[in-house]
């Protein structure tokens, strides 16, 4: 663990830091990387030892209340906060709430402007799927000498502007592993080989909740099976409960809070008065 103090000038504890991803990139070691949008998803993070976890902004204090050492990039959605103005608000109000990063697809520019605001900013390259309509849908990328070569220059592009650290999703993984190589940025690979330097999949794909992941992704566990027996043993429950409720014999005797007989033959005298 490292000592540190948030953008809020708080003290607290991280797992890694920005500076102990460039060491772990300097000596070829391997960082972990997932997502936590619940406060049970962020304490399993910290209980498993996961290096680095990504949060939507919406759901940051959640996170980092459940979980307050695991180092957290929380990603701002373009959409919902479009000009510069709106982007850097939002970025500070993550930051003061403990979170130590954002991540966002924006521009090289809009990159600049907040990195030289001292926020930690990790781009987007690769397959944005957001931005999938200009490159003709999800498909991979750099799987030509060509688009590869471009896709390198914006990740010079990207280290220029400031940011620290790159999601690369979906690029051809021996692309991948030579831009790693020729670039400062932390390179998180999602989907584009081993050859990145932080190996990062989504929560729910990787414990096998979802029946649909992408090809890239690995089930190593089988939630979506477990979630379904809940399901049904819940259904069973209150079909149970639904059938005892209606012949009598819920709730039975020990489980109804009774009254001494002269205390209900007072009570029973009142109301007659009562009408």
């Amino acid at each position: 663990m490292k000592n540190i103090y948030t953008f809020a000038a708080q003290p607290a504890q991280r797992t890694v830091t920005i500076a102990c991803m460039r060491e772990a990139k300097a000596a070829g070691r391997k960082l972990i990387q997932t997502t936590a949008n619940t406060a049970e998803e962020a304490r399993a993070v910290e209980a498993a030892g996961i290096d680095m976890m990504v949060c939507d902004a919406a759901n940051a204090h959640i996170v980092r209340a459940a979980n307050a050492t695991t180092f957290c990039t929380a990603a701002v959605k373009m959409t919902e906060f479009p000009t510069y103005k709106d982007i850097l608000r939002e970025s500070f109000r993550l930051l003061h709430l403990g979170i130590d990063a954002i991540i966002t697809p924006r521009s090289f520019k809009v990159v600049e402007k907040l990195a030289r605001e001292g926020i930690p900013v990790m781009g987007h390259l690769g397959l944005v799927p957001r931005k999938s309509v200009a490159i003709g849908g999800l498909r991979a990328v750099g799987k030509t000498a060509a688009e590869s070569l471009e896709l390198y220059r914006d990740y010079k592009r990207l280290e220029d502007a400031g940011a620290f650290s790159a999601e690369s999703e979906v690029i051809a993984a021996p692309a991948m592993a030579e831009i790693a190589k020729r670039t400062s940025l932390i390179c998180v690979s999602l989907g584009s080989g081993s050859g990145g330097d932080v190996s990062f999949l989504f929560m729910n794909d990787l414990c096998g909740e979802t029946r649909s992941a992408p090809r890239h992704a690995r089930a190593f566990g089988a939630l979506a099976d477990m979630h379904d027996a809940v399901h049904a043993a819940r259904i069973d429950a209150l079909n149970a409960f639904k059938a005892a409720s209606l012949e009598g014999s819920f709730p039975a005797k020990f489980e109804t809070t009774g009254m001494k007989p002269e205390e209900l033959d007072i009570l029973l005298n009142e109301l007659a008065k009562i009408g």
